[in-house]
């Protein structure tokens, strides 16, 4: 088997404006005129293919009567720029998938691999994290090593929407700190979500611009986009725990969005299921998030309940999408109008009635924020940005192979072959290596990756865990820096396994699919810029979502090269033309 590099690296775009401002004066409030950028609004469909806003934008014949069934999206791209050979960031997962749209630099420059890792550097968390990270010791001043752990098990209490905080809805202050792994150079300190980053963001950025920053995601911990600091780029953050037990659903303050109270799928809350588990419970969860946006235009907080600064740079993720692509429904009679499994009926895309019902949700509330802005005089000084951190694989369902499978018989994950002797650390922090449709392997001290490239390379385990490709030692440095301690990358990882098309290493009996790889299929995502002033467009230049980040600041007159991404890996903006008559 080769192991060489299958992926190319950013795509090409336009050359950067070498005389942007680094700052400039904010109407915090008003439009600051027809034709000019005030604020933009970020929009990540988690899960959103191009393939499936083709499908909606123009009408699939066995869905809706063949009607299109994304009219907001649609719409908006009536007055945008639609590039539909993007790509996510590799890996596909959240954590990078966010951090990359947000910075404009590569997984490897940020350090963020999943939300799960490692770092040879790092120290374990004082106190066990909720999903089994085991609490350790700190040597100060020398290399520890740990697994890293930036999901819901930071939380103080992963069972509340709220995180546990002892006081508002959600965000930082629901960050236990003694579940945070410490940087034993920096006195043992907790390694805040936002540190853990090494590049800066758009966040950070528009925000020392003097402009009003915020954001809504699925985890406390997803305040990394904040970028390094001490946490106050980010001027109002949501991050309700989507992990949470959904009996603890809790509305924002007037909601308008939906009625969720009570929750629509009893069953799914009297199993104790979080909003994963439910095709209409996440979309209650994502309301919430919506009804921050939509009090953000109206010029209070995200709670709705004081008044703030309308952002100049605000947004949100979607989960439902996501969820209807890869759930398979669990709690016995599925609802009216969904199917029990979710994801796609052929490889055309044709998507389920659940994969339907939640991108017809998701476009509802997207056309519920573009009103609000319309309402509130701000359309015409907003750039609306629509894309993913992440796709979803397989769209084929024929193509889905579960390693090991619901009976534990289809075969055995890339971390299994090589077992406790190569891997000790991830069994002993219980949380495990990280595996989806995707294998990242972090060995451990004084393994040797020949031998372990070896077990994996037998031609019999290469079908046991349905191996595609590997990447490992010269086909991985050159993209991934040179795992190690210091002087090279703690945080690389010494093997990557990327498997046959469609195999994901699951027993789940949930999952229809996952992300995480380097398929088509994972990174092939929706990208869409939109403002009221531009003519409709198609764009098939190869694109990479690290290029929404400098492409926000050039159209907010501020200096993309203030963004680290830009000036070491020279990410350029989108190609194609954004501005309009009237622009500075």
């Amino acid at each position: 088997m080769k192991r060489r590099i299958a992926f190319a690296m950013a795509g090409a775009g336009a050359l950067l404006m070498a005389t942007m401002p680094v700052a400039r004066a904010w109407d915090k409030g008003g439009s600051n005129g027809k034709g000019k950028v005030n604020r933009t609004l970020l929009i990540s469909i988690d899960g959103m293919h191009a393939l499936d806003f083709q499908n909606c934008a123009n009408g699939v014949s066995t869905v809706n009567g063949g009607a299109p069934y994304c009219p907001a999206l649609a719409a908006l791209a009536k007055n945008g720029v639609n590039y539909v050979n993007g790509s996510t960031s590799k890996p596909s997962d959240s954590f990078p998938g966010l951090m990359t749209m947000v910075s404009g630099a590569s997984p490897r420059m940020l350090g963020v691999y999943y939300d799960v890792a490692y770092d040879r550097v790092l120290a374990p968390p004082q106190n066990t994290t909720g999903n089994g990270l085991l609490g350790g010791t700190c040597t100060p001043n020398t290399n520890n090593g740990t697994s890293t752990e930036y999901e819901e098990g930071i939380d103080i209490d992963q069972s509340q929407l709220n995180g546990g905080a002892p006081s508002g809805d959600g965000g930082v202050n629901s960050i236990d700190p003694t579940r945070l792994e410490r940087d034993p150079f920096n006195g043992c300190k907790p390694v805040y979500p936002n540190n853990f980053v090494r590049a800066n963001t758009i966040f950070g950025v528009i925000h020392k611009a003097g402009g009003y920053a915020a954001w809504a995601d699925k985890h406390p911990a997803y305040s990394s986009v904040a970028g390094p600091g001490d946490g106050t780029n980010l001027d109002d953050f949501y991050g309700p725990e989507i992990n949470s037990d959904s009996a603890n659903f809790i509305p924002l303050t007037h909601m308008t969005v939906m009625s969720c109270n009570p929750l629509p799928d009893q069953a799914a809350v009297a199993a104790d299921d979080d909003y994963t588990g439910s095709f209409q419970n996440i979309q209650c969860y994502d309301s919430l998030k919506v009804q921050s946006i939509i009090n953000q235009i109206d010029g209070l907080n995200h709670s709705g309940t004081a008044k703030a600064p309308v952002p100049n740079i605000f947004g949100m993720n979607f989960q439902a999408v996501s969820i209807g692509e890869k759930l398979i429904y669990q709690h016995g009679t599925v609802p009216a109008g969904y199917s029990v499994h979710g994801g796609y009926l052929d490889a055309l895309g044709t998507p389920s009635e659940s994969l339907y019902q939640e991108i017809a949700f998701v476009d509802h509330s997207i056309g519920l924020m573009v009103a609000e802005l319309k309402k509130q005089g701000l359309l015409d000084s907003t750039l609306i940005v629509i894309s993913a951190k992440h796709g979803q694989s397989p769209i084929d369902p024929n193509r889905f192979f579960p390693i090991p499978g619901h009976s534990g018989t289809n075969g055995t994950p890339p971390s299994a072959l090589l077992g406790a002797a190569y891997l000790p650390d991830s069994y002993l922090n219980q949380i495990g290596p990280t595996e989806d449709d995707i294998s990242l392997l972090w060995l451990s001290p004084g393994a040797s990756l020949s031998d372990a490239l070896t077990i994996l390379e037998t031609p019999a385990n290469e079908t046991l865990a349905g191996i595609g490709e590997i990447f490992a030692g010269p086909s991985l440095a050159p993209v991934f820096n040179t795992p190690g301690v210091p002087p090279n990358d703690p945080r690389t990882p010494d093997i990557i396994v990327q498997p046959n098309v469609g195999v994901v290493y699951t027993g789940s009996k949930k999952k229809d699919a996952e992300h995480g790889g380097f398929a088509h299929d994972d990174t092939n995502v929706m990208l869409l810029l939109s403002r009221t002033c531009l003519p409709s467009s198609s764009n098939v230049e190869p694109v990479t979502t690290a290029q929404i980040a400098p492409t926000i600041l050039q159209e907010m007159r501020l200096d993309p090269n203030q963004l680290d991404g830009v000036r070491k890996e020279h990410t350029q903006i989108l190609p194609g033309t954004l501005s309009c008559k009237g622009d500075d």
